[in-house]
């Protein structure tokens, strides 16, 4: 693991001086045409949905669109700039077409975000629900976006609050102060329009605080969110590690701890041992789907899950997927209602 870091104190700017331009600023025309690949996965079933499911931020997020002909559309900011993906099964094989500076990243990065690097072959099923589980999902694949910050900034978002909230502060941001989505998801209209590329990390440390509160976020989530982009460049770093490593990466900034470390490795470096622990109701959904335990905790889950040590995360996603939830006892958490200032 890297050395400890410190992230360098700087001034707090004023919002007269360095408010981020706003959305509506018109930026360079993108050409209509995008450059274009083939890629075909390995062998098996294969279900493209399952692999890219987990980086949507609910059905409304600016970043990815399902559209009606059965293509996924997804936008990144990526090292060489903002880029938008849009992919789609061709029979065996999936076409994919790029827009924007990050175009040619996204295609040469595509086959790790399709999972061609998984193992699914690695998982043995040892519960029967798992057994059906892997029967009636067989194309799922972990994805790996190499990306760390669209990954973390979300899942900083998601602390401690219902997902109606995070959702909802993620995309009222991303409308705020995102970037029109390159090529032609960015157009009003159908799906996929009106998608937005995330800002950079220089935008989101000059967010106002009232932005933040306007959006739902407390003071505690963004200034989180404001410690790991001063040092964003260390954080995409991760995505190149091996897994714990990665983890223990994002744990040295302050507001990051397993449950958040778990998600972002999970999405950013494809994971496959990688388990939520610190979550709400993951626990007793292992815990009744493993064990008949709906009230089982972390160490419960844990103790379940170690049966498929290497590859607990994807037991997890089986379990999801499988449906096997326990009922609902309690209502759901309530949305805050923070008023605007």
């Amino acid at each position: 693991m890297a050395g400890r870091f410190t992230p360098r104190p700087r001034p707090a700017p004023t919002a007269r001086a360095f408010a981020p331009a706003p959305a509506s600023v018109p930026r360079p025309a993108c050409p209509a045409d995008g450059i274009r690949r083939r890629w075909t996965p390995p062998a098996g079933p294969y279900d493209l949905g399952l692999v890219l499911g987990p980086l949507r931020r609910g059905p409304a997020d600016p970043t990815f669109r399902a559209a009606p002909d059965g293509a996924l559309w997804r936008t990144a900011r990526t090292p060489a700039g903002a880029g938008t993906l849009r992919v789609r099964g061709a029979g065996d094989a999936v076409d994919a077409e790029a827009w924007g500076p990050g175009a040619a990243w996204m295609l040469e990065q595509l086959p790790d975000l399709l999972g061609e690097a998984d193992r699914p072959e690695a998982f043995t099923p040892r519960h029967r629900l798992l057994v059906e589980a892997l029967r009636r999902r067989p194309g799922l694949r972990l994805c790996r976006t190499g990306l760390v910050l669209e990954s973390l900034i979300p899942s900083v978002l998601e602390q401690k609050v219902t997902t109606v909230e995070a959702y909802r502060a993620w995309r009222l941001l991303l409308l705020k102060y995102g970037e029109p989505a390159p090529g032609p998801a960015s157009a009003p209209g159908p799906a996929p329009g009106g998608m937005r590329v995330m800002p950079d990390a220089r935008t989101w440390a000059l967010i106002p605080s009232w932005e933040w509160h306007k959006a739902g976020v407390d003071a505690k989530r963004s200034s989180t969110i404001l410690r790991a982009v001063r040092v964003a460049r260390r954080m995409e770093e991760a995505a190149a590690m091996e897994p714990e490593q990665a983890a223990a990466r994002l744990r040295l900034i302050p507001g990051i701890g397993p449950w958040t470390a778990a998600e972002v490795v999970q999405r950013s470096n494809g994971a496959p041992d990688a388990v939520t622990v610190g979550d709400l109701h993951l626990p007793g959904i292992v815990g009744h789907a493993l064990g008949g335990d709906r009230d089982a905790d972390d160490s419960t889950m844990l103790e379940l899950l170690a049966p498929y040590a290497g590859q607990r995360h994807r037991a997890t996603r089986l379990i999801l997927l499988s449906g096997g939830t326990p009922s609902r006892r309690a209502p759901r958490m309530p949305v805050r209602d923070i008023a605007p200032l």
